[in-house]
């Protein structure tokens, strides 16, 4: 039999996932929490009393999980963020993409964005060799926001192959990148 608490975090997860789905696919403006409410099978006082508000159910469900430390040398962390990147470019990051879109119209949506992006790009630098690791590591970010984006939102022509046809090209300029083993001018 299911208890209160596990019946409430059930609902919750239901409700976030339809945000991010909603959100998504919609935007922050054009999503409602009557949608969610009926995405997620549930009534609209609900998302309210578990989330308190759109924005925050926006906060919440636009978060943008981590991929973890990248930590090692310049060969595991490349293989690190070649095994991140090819992982997004399966599977629809449906969280990200909903913070990604609403990034556009929504001002919080951007700060976290930038502020999950930073704390990675950062991160990786400290362990990259070179005096323009910063700036390196800021590319590759590009690069992978650029390819989440263009795939997954956009969706240009010639990104809908296999992801791992994508990463024959971008896996070595993620490898370079790392290495340093073409100087920034």
């Amino acid at each position: 039999m299911t208890t209160r608490a596990e019946a409430r975090r059930q609902t919750e997860s239901r409700i976030l996932s339809a945000a991010r789905e909603l959100f998504g696919e919609h935007g922050f403006d054009r999503t409602t929490v009557r949608m969610v409410a009926a995405r997620a099978g549930s009534d609209p006082g609900l998302v309210m009393r578990y989330f308190g508000s759109k924005e925050q159910l926006f906060a919440q469900a636009a978060a943008i999980p981590a991929d973890g430390a990248i930590e090692g040398t310049p060969d595991e962390i490349a293989a690190q963020l070649t095994a991140a990147l090819t992982e997004k470019l399966a599977d629809e990051p449906v969280g990200a993409l909903a913070a990604l879109r609403a990034m556009f119209s929504h001002p919080e949506a951007a700060g976290e964005v930038r502020k999950a992006m930073t704390a990675q790009q950062r991160q990786i630098a400290d362990q990259l060799p070179g005096d323009d690791a910063l700036v390196r590591s800021g590319v590759i970010g590009a690069l992978t926001l650029g390819l989440v984006v263009s795939r997954h939102l956009v969706q240009l022509d010639g990104l809908d192959v296999p992801p791992e046809r994508l990463m024959a090209i971008a896996g070595p300029l993620i490898d370079e990148l790392v290495t340093g083993s073409r100087p920034v001018e």
